[in-house]
């Protein structure tokens, strides 16, 4: 017989050997028990973690010929045809090549049509995210009204992809990453059973290098037992992965602490001759700092350790690690993994991030000590001066509340508000003169091209675009418009930095050439309420005297009754 992989001989015939996702199994065993079954159910979760294994544990159940059990026995009849395949009942389709509204509309005319062999007719869909919109419109109404006989099992890697309309007609089970520990227990249990010795450590990177799925876990595990023979080594495991072997990353860190950029440049020639990519070197690195800063502060949480082992080594440099200089150097690391993305040339962009860590390092231990010795006489001379100071207020109390003490009070007292000081009038000033020509109709047709404008602008320069996202026109004229914003600092630096920008784009766009006028809002509300103000005083003015002659007429016979000839 031809080999078969580990993770096909090994896979789940019943919910017991689901590993991880007892959450799941207990639920369908209870409802198996109790004959509480569903017409539909959802599996949904990552790759590699049981929902099709799962799905064909299920169909075994409901048709055993010993049900009502919470697992199959696979010894009947039916439930080694399901196992082999053998049995049409249990229909399994591939979703990603069979996502048409013409196989969905031939499931639909079979549905009907009552099992041959078994108690339940079951559709196990696969990748069911995949369908297209008529197929699952097609499948839509079958999920309604399914007949008694019937059970549907969607499995899909992304929920998200389907119609809400499905999810709400399922029974909807969430598979969840598997833990690390579960699948050491899970590969102990294969690799004693095969008699393959294993180091203490292997199994543990196979898991993490797996991410929580657990067939991916199996097909490195196949591959290491291939790759060493009788003994799966960590060297075997560090080979297949890709990954840095703990003495590499100790090594590196610690060279980076004590600032020896030659030594830490030497470890990274030596891995890339080993065959180690830099992009996951630079990953395992991050991870291992990752795993100190979460050993300084919870000693306890060793089983979330991603990359770290929690030797002496590892203790020691967590130890005299401070966490500030922790986070520098993760956030160095990580800028230089996102430049790595988009170069031909990792390796260059890792010995720089070395080098920078290293420089940094070097210049912050050259300077503490006497940056902080500088700040500590700073402080000193200031706290004697303030005392100086207090004490000639105490004994001059009067003199000093008249003279500068009184200044100082009511300094205190008057708020400085943010649209008083000499360059908010000086901003404010030619909008007073610019809404003298301003009218609505102008602010109207600036108002309908403003969106057209920012996409425009978003295509230029996105940060002037971000900057001008949440101001708003407020006035505009045949020459100048208004743009009020909620932050001083926006408009600071519109009006200053991105002024040429933004004006540039908005006469490619409207075909104006219309100058920019940035206030903040409480200076437009200020400025707006003084220009209503005065138009409306002026108007007062303008209107003329009545004569007395008149007015007395009006109060005899009425406004109505009488006629004004000049």
């Amino acid at each position: 017989m031809a080999y078969q992989a580990l993770y096909r001989v090994w896979r789940p015939q019943t919910f017991h050997d689901v590993v991880g996702q007892e959450h799941i199994t207990r639920t369908l065993q209870n409802a198996l028990v109790q004959e509480k079954l569903s017409h539909a159910y959802l599996f949904s979760g990552p790759r590699g973690t049981g929902k099709t294994s799962a799905a064909k544990i299920l169909a075994k159940a409901v048709n055993c010929e010993r049900a009502p059990i919470s697992e199959p026995c696979n010894e009947c009849d039916a439930c080694r045809g399901i196992t082999n395949g053998s049995i049409s009942d249990v229909i399994e389709i591939d979703a990603a090549s069979n996502n048409g509204v013409e196989e969905i509309r031939d499931i639909r005319d079979k549905v009907n049509y009552a099992p041959s062999s078994v108690r339940y007719k079951v559709y196990i869909i696969d990748e069911v995210h995949m369908l297209s919109i008529g197929a699952f419109n097609a499948l839509l109404k079958t999920l309604e009204e399914p007949p008694k006989h019937v059970i549907f099992i969607l499995a899909t890697t992304e929920p998200h992809k389907i119609p809400l309309t499905i999810i709400s007609r399922c029974q909807r089970f969430e598979f969840k990453r598997i833990p690390p520990q579960a699948m050491v227990e899970r590969m102990k249990e294969i690799t004693d059973s095969n008699n393959i010795e294993t180091e203490e450590q292997a199994l543990p990177l196979i898991a993490k290098a797996a991410e929580g799925g657990m067939r991916d876990a199996l097909s490195l595990l196949d591959q290491a037992i291939s790759f060493s023979g009788e003994r799966v080594t960590v060297e075997d495991v560090l080979s297949i992965t890709g990954a840095v072997s703990q003495q590499f990353l100790v090594e590196t860190a610690g060279n980076l602490l004590n600032r020896d950029v030659v030594e830490a440049l030497h470890i990274v020639d030596k891995l890339l001759k080993l065959g180690k990519e830099p992009t996951r070197f630079i990953e395992d690195l991050i991870f291992y700092f990752r795993d100190m800063l979460l050993y300084q502060t919870a000693p306890n949480l060793e089983g979330m350790m991603e990359r770290a082992i929690v030797d002496e080594a590892f203790q020691k440099l967590s130890a005299e690690t401070s966490p500030d200089q922790i986070y520098t150097i993760i956030n160095q690391l990580n800028e230089s993994q996102q430049e790595m993305k988009w170069t031909n040339h990792p390796r260059i962009f890792l010995e720089l991030a070395l080098v920078k860590i290293c420089q940094q390092q070097q210049s912050d231990a050259g300077t503490g000590d006497s940056g902080a010795n500088d700040q500590i006489g700073a402080l000193l001379d200031r706290i004697n001066r303030l005392e100086s100071e207090l004490n000639e207020w105490k004994k001059n109390g009067s003199m000093v509340d008249s003279g500068r003490g009184s200044e100082l009070h009511q300094a205190e007292r008057k708020p400085v508000k943010a649209g008083s000081s000499r360059n908010s009038r000086k901003a404010t000033g030619p909008v007073r003169e610019m809404l003298k020509t301003a009218s609505k109709q102008d602010l109207g047709w600036l108002s309908s091209q403003w969106g057209l404008f920012l996409d425009n602008l978003k295509n230029r320069e996105i940060a002037a675009q971000a900057m001008i996202l949440d101001a708003k026109v407020v006035a505009a004229s045949k020459t100048a418009f208004v743009l009020a914003f909620k932050h001083e600092f926006h408009c600071q630096m519109a009006s200053t930095n991105k002024r040429d920008i933004i004006e540039k784009v908005l006469r490619e766009t409207t075909g104006l050439d219309l100058k920019m006028h940035a206030i903040t809002l409480d200076e437009w509300e200020t400025v707006k309420e003084e220009f209503i103000r005065k138009q409306k005083n002026e108007n007062e003015e303008e209107v003329p005297e009545e004569d007395p002659l008149i007015a007395e007429a009006k109060k005899l016979f009425g406004s109505d009754l009488i006629e004004i000839k000049d």
